[in-house]
């Protein structure tokens, strides 16, 4: 058995108008992790599940990701669709962060329509729970779910940042 080295994963470091965001990435350039710098913690626990053993390494994330980051940010384009992702997870998980990705930029879904879109529709909770486990805020838009209600509800970065992150793609935030 051959003992492999851990992977090295690139930590970069992007300011936004909503506050500094951390953008982990591998030697193919795929997104490993994006959170906002003030939930790093957070941010590192998640890593840790989904790509255990790894080194972070401050640099800078290739530069077309880097660059589509920083035009999503800056308004020049409303969703990143064509960012690759490399996440662990269950496939459970998996089935709601590429529901997450389906959701348009400007629209909203319910945590019922959530599940419903994966096949589950009595799994509500459990597809909650698997939109909070998202390592790769923003690019995987686990802000676009809110309450059946159309009132905002939880996000990992706060309601503040979600409401922006919303009203810059384009929805009108209750």
């Amino acid at each position: 058995m051959r003992n492999t080295p851990p992977e090295t994963l690139t930590l970069d470091r992007v300011a936004t108008p909503v506050g500094e965001v951390l953008l982990v990435t591998d030697g193919e350039g795929a997104v490993r992790a994006l959170d906002f710098a003030d939930y790093e913690a957070r941010m590192r626990h998640l890593l840790g599940r989904h790509s255990p053993g790894s080194v972070l390494t401050p640099g800078r994330a290739p530069e077309g990701v880097r660059r589509a980051v920083e035009a999503y940010f800056s308004g020049e384009v409303r969703a990143l669709d064509g960012v690759a992702v490399k996440t662990g997870g269950t496939a459970f998980q998996k089935a709601v962060w590429a529901a997450l990705r389906a959701i348009p930029a400007g629209e909203t879904r319910s945590y019922g329509q959530l599940a419903a879109a994966i096949g589950s529709p009595k799994a509500v909770r459990a597809a909650g729970l698997a939109n909070g486990q998202n390592p790769v805020a923003v690019i995987v838009p686990c802000h676009r779910v809110i309450g059946a209600n159309g009132t905002l509800t939880g996000y990992a970065g706060g309601l503040e940042r979600k409401r922006w992150l919303l009203a810059h793609e384009g929805v009108a935030v209750v």
